[in-house]
């Protein structure tokens, strides 16, 4: 990129494509040619554990998952995240009781979860567990040479400035969300998520067993069916289809042995949403 002086000599300017350009000009954006996004990351597996369905249950759910995950140390390299859990939803409630905004709602369910990934770095520590945070990203090449396997909380960090929604001041980008972005960040070989679940049901099947089981589906037709309730949060879907880089998520039941193997093996267990 070359140096551009105004006329008047007055401003010294970068020359670019961007040059004078808003940004948001629809035909401009369509227009721009760049290149293709790098990954950086390919391979890796990116596993998100649930709050409410996982760490909350405690020793009947935790302590199987991470032994499964230390299993699998020495073929995938991982990186953890971490939900927030029934303890998030009780500081939402209070918060909205109180009148706050989102983005102190926000604030509260961030803090939420990185106590549970501190919880699970903790456990994982003897077999090279570590707790990072979000800037640590760039140092993950340094950690898996290490032998490390690093834990971060999901709870994207809009914090403060997290995006309102129409009528409702939880805010919808979460930790399945902040997942996701994660995923996409470095180019990430998989995103899988752990629930208590088989998959994606066509609503809660706690609450409702005659709720039909989704084995596969692309985003595009799950937006379109709108189902009342998903199990995972409706933002991963939009993100998913914009995505350069990440063509699937998957989301398992962690509570059945073997799961999360065969799921790094790349082997269709759970439910798989596709990219499109």
């Amino acid at each position: 990129m070359g140096l551009w002086r105004e006329r008047d000599g007055r401003r010294l300017h970068v020359k670019s494509k961007l040059m004078g350009e808003s940004l948001v000009s629809r035909s401009f954006m369509e227009s721009m040619t760049v290149a293709p996004q790098r990954r950086f990351f390919p391979d890796v597996d990116i596993i998100k554990i649930g709050g409410q369905s996982i760490c909350d249950r405690g020793v009947k759910a935790l302590p199987s998952i991470i032994e499964e995950i230390v299993a699998n140390k020495n073929d995938h390299k991982m990186l953890i995240t971490t939900g927030g859990g029934t303890r998030s939803r009780h500081i939402y409630s209070i918060g909205l009781e109180l009148g706050m905004p989102t983005g102190i709602i926000a604030k509260f369910g961030s803090s939420i979860s990185e106590q549970n990934a501190l919880l699970v770095s903790t456990m994982l520590s003897p077999s090279g567990g570590i707790k990072i945070g979000h800037d640590e990203v760039i140092k993950l090449s340094t950690y898996f040479a290490q032998g490390c396997i690093p834990v971060m909380h999901g709870m994207p960090p809009y914090d403060y400035f997290a995006i309102p929604a129409k009528r409702w001041r939880v805010p919808v980008h979460r930790t399945d969300v902040g997942t996701i972005i994660l995923a996409d960040l470095i180019g990430a070989r998989s995103c899988i998520y752990i629930k208590d679940e088989k998959g994606l049901y066509t609503d809660d099947p706690k609450k409702n067993p005659e709720a039909e089981f989704v084995s596969i589906i692309n985003a595009t037709e799950l937006l379109a069916r709108d189902f009342d309730d998903l199990i995972i949060e409706r933002p991963c879907l939009e993100i998913l289809q914009n995505s350069e880089v990440i063509n699937s998520i998957q989301i398992i039941n962690g509570l059945e042995k073997g799961n999360i193997t065969r799921a790094l093996k790349g082997e269709h267990v759970g439910t798989i949403i596709l990219k499109g």
